[in-house]
């Protein structure tokens, strides 16, 4: 019986699914206040991004998506709100070489409107206007990561000698 299960599964075509989406981690810091709410201007905000994909076993992966927003007025900090919007991930008969796009791509764009949506809530809660992240391709991200991955193994292929040329 379960022999018949696995076949089964095997000669099904790839399945992606949602087990899990939950907030890893969650920070929210207004260092200056009270004082900052009596001071007016045009705040800088600073968003970093970052993702990373982590192997659970068994076709099955933790996928963050790691949010970061700060907010200054001259030199001092409005805010600081971080969120790792999380979700684990069951790949199913997928071939190797698509689970790193899968995990680049599809699974930050299922994180990032939860992502956005703690972020701005915080950052209401915390007395200021909301911060809306506005929609990320992630797409170009990674197609820009992977060139600048190759560019770099070429360029490490490149300075290094061959094994068999002599040194002189």
């Amino acid at each position: 019986m379960a022999q018949e299960q696995e076949t089964a599964t095997q000669q099904q075509g790839p399945t992606f699914g949602i087990e899990k989406l939950y907030i890893k981690d969650f920070s929210l810091e207004v260092p200056n206040a009270p004082g900052i709410f009596l001071e007016r201007g045009e705040p800088q905000v600073d968003i970093q991004i970052n993702n990373s994909g982590t192997p659970l076993g068994d076709g099955v992966y933790d996928a963050v998506l790691t949010v970061t927003v700060t907010a200054k007025l001259g030199e001092k900090t409005l805010f600081l709100v971080e969120v790792s919007q999380a979700g684990i991930f069951r790949l199913v008969n997928v071939p190797e070489q698509e689970i790193e796009p899968l995990l680049a791509v599809a699974c930050p764009n299922i994180l990032q409107p939860y992502a956005r949506e703690a972020i701005s809530e915080a950052t209401v809660r915390a007395g200021f206007a909301p911060v809306l992240l506005q929609p990320i391709n992630f797409e170009a991200i990674y197609l820009s990561r992977l060139q600048e991955r190759q560019a770099a193994q070429s360029a490490a292929r490149i300075a290094t000698p061959a094994a068999d040329t002599p040194l002189q």
